[in-house]
C-alpha cells in the first residue's frame, strides 16, 4: 500500500477578509493516448515495452485511468477512509480513440468515466465536466480546412454517442490553435476551449453597455507578452459572422509544477498551490469572481507520478472541506460569470512547442534532448503525408461521384458507422448518402473508400512528430496508417493508386533516421509497415495455423473479421500433425468476403508450414480438386509418409508460403509461450537442482564475505525468483513456503525481481477476490474462499515490495456494499472485516462517494 499523499486533518480557518463565495477552483486533466491499433486488424497488439502489461493502453489504464475512477484518501495509519471518483470533481477530456479502447478492453473504468460526467452535472448546476476532443489529436493549424471540420464533427459525434449530450467545450490537440480553428469550432456549437497563457496575444475589457459581437469595442487592446494574461476569468474571442468562443487560459506556473516539479508529492501542497492562484484582496477589492485553474496531461495523476491520483483526491477534498474555495468546472463558471473581457490568440501556437507548431513539421529544437540527434525528418514526413492526402482526394471524388451524393458529407457522417458497425447502422448510412441502393460490391467499394479517408485522418495523429526519432513506435504507427491508405488506393483507383506508393516513398526517403541501421523513412516503411499489410488470404492463413493449437467454433470472430468454418479435419502421425479445411472470411469493416481452403503441417515446436488459396464451393473444379487432395493426404498419413504429405501440399497449393511468423502478434506470442513453457520448465528444474545441490556452499561463501561465482549466482537468482513466482501464483497458496523462499533470498543475497513478483502478487490477490465474489452466496465455498483471500492478504504484508491492491480493494468494497449481505454469519463478517483491514481499508471509517461504480 502506498504511503499517504497527505492524510486528512483539520483544515486551517480562513482569514476573515476572504470571501469564499467568489473563489472557484478547477483542475483539468487531458487524458489521451495515441491510437495504437493495427490498421488491418483494428486491435492493439502486444507491446513488449509495456511488460508486464499487454500494451501501453493496458498499463496506463492500470496506473491512471482506472485508479482515478476509484481513488483513495487515507488516514494517518495509511488506511483507506474514502474512495472517490476524481473525474466527478475535476474537469476532463478523453481522446475518442482511447475511449473506444476503454469501452472494449476496460469497461469498468469506462463506466466510471461516463458516470462521473452525470454526477458532475448534478454537482455543477447541470454542467457535466467532460469536454470533447478533436477526434484523433491532429494538430489543427496544420490541417486542411476540410480535415479540421471532420476532426471537430467526429469529436462531437463521438462525445454525443458516449456521454449522451452535446459538448460545451472541446480540447484541441496540444492546445494548437489559430483563429480559423476557433471559428470552425464555434460554428459547430462549441462554447469554450482551454489554452496556455502564452497563447494569449492581447486583451481588453468589454464595456457593459455594448454587445461585443455586434458593436465595435472602443477600448484599446492591452498586449499580454510572456504569458502575462490574467488566468482567473474567461475571455471571449470575437470571430466571423458575429460568432465568438470563450477561452480559459490556465495557470501556467502551477500547471508546470504539477507536471514537472513534484507538486503531486503532497496533496496539501497541491491544494495550497491551487489556492495561491487567487488575487490578494487588495488586487481584487470589489470581490469579483475568480477561477484558479490548471491543465495538464491527465496521466500526471498516476502514470507519470505514482499515486498522483491520491494527491488530486486529497487536494480537492481539502479545498472543499476547508471552505477556502468552491470546486467547479468550466461550463458552470462560464454560465455564472460570462466573459467580461475579449482576447485574441497568438496564431499557430501550442502548449508544448515554444516555436508555435514547428514541433510537428520541422527541426525546431523541441525534443527529448538526445545528444547529437536532430529532427529534420519531421518536415519530409509531413510533406509525404500531405502529398498522399492531396493526391488521393481527387481520385476519391471521381470514384465517389456515381456512388455517393457528397463524398465529404459522407466522410463526416462515417463516424456513425465507426461507432456502430451493425448492419442496421450501415444500412441507415447508405440510405442517407448513397445515390442509389448499392449492390454488395458497391457497398464494399464505398466502405473501403471511407476507410481510406479514415486512415488519412489517423495518419496525422500528433504523436508521430512529437518525439526524437522517426523509428519510434508512435511514428511507425502513423506511417502504418499511411500504408493502409496506400493499400486501399491501389485497390480502388487502379494504376493511379498503385503509382502513389513510389512517389510517397521518394518523399519519405528524405526523412533521415538518427540510427544508421534504420536509414530513412522509406526503408522504415519497407521494414516495419509493408510486412504487416494483410488481405483476407493472410487472415485465412492465421486462422489455419492457429487451428492447430486451438479449437474454433463453427462461427466466430477473429479481430475485425467474421469466420465461418465449412470443414476442418486433422490427422496425427508421430509428432507430426496435418490440418485441412475450408472457411468463409468476411471483414466487418468493409464487408469484403473470401472463401479459402488450407492445409497446415506441424512437425513439432516451431516447425510449422501452411498453405492457403482461394476456393469456391460454386465451382465444381474446386470442389473435386480439394476432395481428391484430401483423400490423398489421408492415405499418406495412414502410411506415415510425411514427405509425401509435403509433396501433395506443394502440388495442390503451389508452395507452403506461411509459417508461425505469419501469425498476428498476439497469437504468435501465445503459441510460442505454449511451445516454450515445456523448455522453460526443464531449464528451471535444471537451475533449481544446481542451486539446491550447492546452496550450502553459496551460503558459506556469503557468510565468508566472498563473492559467489557468476554461474552459481545466476542459478540462485533464477531458481529463487522462479520458485517465488510459482508459489505466489499457485492455486494452493502456501504462505510458509513464500516466507521460507524470501528468507533464503535474504540469506544468499539474491536480488528479488520486484517488478515481476509485485505484478504476480497483485494478480493473485485479485484472483482470490474474484473467487470470493463468485462464491459469496454459497456458505461452504464462501468460507473457504474468504480464508484463502485473507491468508494471501496477510502474507502480502511480509513481501519486500509494493503490491498493487487497487482491484482487490474495489472488489472488497463492492461486496461490503451489497444489499443482500445481512444473511452472512457473524464469523464470516468478522473475517471479512479482517480481510478489509489486511487490504489497508479502515473498515469502520470508509466513505464511498457517488460515481464510484460497483466492481
Amino acid at each position: 500500500m502506498p504511503k499517504s499523499r497527505t492524510s486528512p486533518r483539520a483544515a486551517k480557518p480562513l482569514p476573515a477578509s476572504v470571501t469564499t463565495g467568489q473563489r472557484y477552483v478547477c483542475v483539468h486533466g487531458h487524458f489521451y493516448q495515441p491510437p495504437r491499433e493495427n490498421p488491418w486488424l483494428e486491435t492493439v497488439e502486444v507491446q513488449d515495452s509495456a511488460s508486464p502489461y499487454h500494451d501501453w493502453n493496458d498499463r496506463i489504464t492500470a496506473e491512471c485511468y482506472a485508479p482515478n475512477g476509484a481513488s483513495r484518501i487515507t488516514n494517518l495509519k495509511n488506511e483507506i477512509v474514502r474512495i472517490v471518483n476524481n473525474y466527478a470533481r475535476m474537469s476532463f477530456n478523453f481522446g475518442p480513440t482511447l475511449l473506444s479502447w476503454l469501452a472494449d478492453k476496460a469497461p469498468r473504468a469506462y463506466r466510471m468515466i461516463l458516470d462521473a460526467d452525470n454526477v458532475s452535472a448534478q454537482r455543477y448546476s447541470g454542467h457535466g465536466s467532460a469536454l470533447a476532443q478533436v477526434y484523433n489529436h491532429m494538430i489543427m493549424p496544420l490541417a486542411s480546412r476540410r480535415d479540421a471540420i471532420t476532426q471537430i464533427r467526429w469529436g462531437i459525434a463521438d462525445f454525443e454517442h458516449r456521454f449522451g449530450r452535446r459538448p460545451e467545450g472541446m480540447w484541441l490537440a496540444e492546445t494548437a490553435v489559430n483563429r480559423l480553428v476557433l471559428d470552425l469550432m464555434a460554428a459547430e456549437g462549441i462554447k469554450f476551449t482551454v489554452l496556455a497563457p502564452s497563447q494569449c496575444a492581447r486583451v481588453r475589457r468589454i464595456p457593459p453597455d455594448i454587445e461585443h459581437s455586434a458593436t465595435v469595442n472602443p477600448i484599446h487592446w492591452t498586449p499580454t507578452p510572456d504569458a502575462t494574461v490574467d488566468p482567473t476569468h474567461p475571455y471571449a474571442i470575437p470571430l466571423d459572422e458575429g460568432r465568438s468562443i470563450a477561452v480559459f487560459f490556465y495557470d501556467g506556473p502551477a500547471s508546470r509544477a504539477i507536471a514537472f516539479e513534484g507538486l503531486l508529492n503532497s496533496g496539501e501542497a497541491f491544494g495550497s498551490r491551487l489556492l495561491d492562484g487567487f488575487h490578494s484582496p487588495s488586487a481584487n477589492p470589489t470581490g469579483e469572481a475568480e477561477l484558479s485553474h490548471v491543465a495538464t496531461d491527465g496521466e500526471s495523476y498516476g502514470h507519470h507520478h505514482k499515486y498522483g491520483e491520491m494527491a488530486l483526491s486529497y487536494a480537492m477534498h481539502w479545498i472543499e472541506d476547508s471552505g477556502r474555495a468552491k470546486l467547479t468546472n468550466y461550463g458552470e463558471f462560464l454560465e455564472k460569470f460570462p466573459s467580461e473581457w475579449e482576447a485574441e490568440v497568438v496564431e499557430d501556437t501550442s502548449w508544448s512547442c515554444v516555436h508555435g507548431v514547428e514541433r510537428w513539421r520541422s527541426n525546431c529544437g523541441c525534443n527529448g534532448g538526445k545528444p547529437g540527434w536532430n529532427q529534420h525528418w519531421r518536415g519530409p514526413l509531413r510533406e509525404a503525408l500531405d502529398f498522399l492526402r492531396d493526391a488521393t482526394a481527387p481520385l476519391a471524388e471521381a470514384l465517389a461521384a456515381p456512388l455517393l451524393v457528397d463524398l465529404w458529407a459522407a466522410r463526416d457522417a462515417y463516424i456513425d458507422i465507426v461507432l456502430d458497425r451493425s448492419p442496421a447502422s450501415t444500412d441507415r448510412f447508405f440510405a442517407r448518402h448513397a445515390t442509389q441502393v448499392p449492390t454488395a460490391a458497391q457497398r464494399t467499394t464505398i466502405l473501403e473508400l471511407l476507410e481510406l479517408e479514415r486512415h488519412a485522418q489517423l495518419m496525422y495523429t500528433s504523436c508521430g512528430w512529437f518525439f526524437d526519432e522517426i523509428s519510434g513506435i508512435e511514428t511507425v504507427q502513423i506511417i502504418a496508417y499511411a500504408g493502409r491508405v496506400l493499400q486501399l488506393a491501389a485497390k480502388l483507383f487502379g494504376e493511379p493508386g498503385v503509382a502513389l506508393e513510389a512517389a510517397f516513398l521518394n518523399i519519405l526517403a528524405k526523412a533521415k533516421s538518427n540510427l544508421p541501421e534504420v536509414g530513412d523513412g522509406a526503408e522504415l516503411y519497407r521494414r516495419y509497415v509493408a510486412g504487416i499489410r494483410i488481405g483476407l488470404e493472410q487472415v485465412g492463413a492465421h486462422y489455419a495455423i492457429s487451428s492447430i493449437f486451438r479449437n474454433y467454433p463453427e462461427d466466430g470472430e477473429l479481430f475485425c473479421f467474421d469466420l465461418h468454418r465449412d470443414s476442418h479435419e486433422s490427422f496425427t502421425s508421430g509428432r507430426g500433425k496435418v490440418a485441412l479445411g475450408r472457411a468463409h472470411i468476411r471483414s466487418r469493416i468493409t464487408e469484403e468476403t473470401e472463401e479459402i481452403c488450407f492445409a497446415v503441417l506441424h512437425l513439432g515446436d516451431q516447425n510449422l508450414s501452411a498453405a492457403v488459396r482461394r476456393y469456391s464451393a460454386q465451382n465444381p473444379e474446386d470442389v473435386t480438386a480439394f476432395a481428391a487432395f484430401a483423400t490423398d493426404i489421408r492415405a499418406a498419413i495412414r502410411r506415415a509418409n510425411l514427405p509425401e504429405v509435403i509433396r501433395l501440399i506443394d502440388r495442390f497449393f503451389g508452395t507452403l508460403a506461411y509459417s508461425l511468423t505469419s501469425l498476428f502478434a498476439d497469437e504468435q506470442h501465445r503459441i510460442l509461450r505454449t511451445i516454450l513453457d515445456r523448455t522453460l520448465a526443464e531449464m528451471e528444474d535444471s537451475l533449481r537442482k544446481i542451486y539446491e545441490d550447492h546452496a550450502s556452499l553459496l551460503r558459506f561463501l556469503t557468510e565468508s564475505g566472498m563473492a559467489a561465482p557468476p554461474a552459481l549466482a545466476i542459478a540462485a537468482n533464477f531458481a529463487i525468483n522462479a520458485s517465488l513466482r510459482r508459489a505466489i501464483e499457485a492455486d494452493n497458496f502456501d504462505a510458509a513456503e513464500i516466507e521460507g523462499l524470501l528468507a533464503r533470498a535474504a540469506a544468499d543475497q539474491v536480488a528479488i525481481d520486484a517488478q515481476v513478483l509485485s505484478f504476480a502478487a497483485g494478480q493473485r490477490m485479485k484472483r482470490a477476490m474474484v473467487q470470493l465474489e463468485a462464491a459469496a452466496d454459497a456458505d461452504q465455498t464462501a468460507a473457504r474462499a474468504l480464508r484463502t483471500a485473507l491468508a494471501i492478504a496477510v502474507s502480502l504484508h511480509t513481501m519486500p515490495f509494493d503490491v498493487n491492491l487497487w482491484q482487490a480493494q474495489n472488489i472488497w468494497n463492492d461486496l461490503s456494499r451489497r444489499s443482500d449481505n445481512n444473511y452472512w454469519s457473524p464469523e464470516w463478517k468478522r473475517d471479512f472485516k479482517c480481510l478489509g483491514e489486511a487490504l489497508y481499508i479502515s473498515v469502520d471509517q470508509l466513505v464511498v462517494d457517488e460515481g464510484v461504480s460497483a466492481f
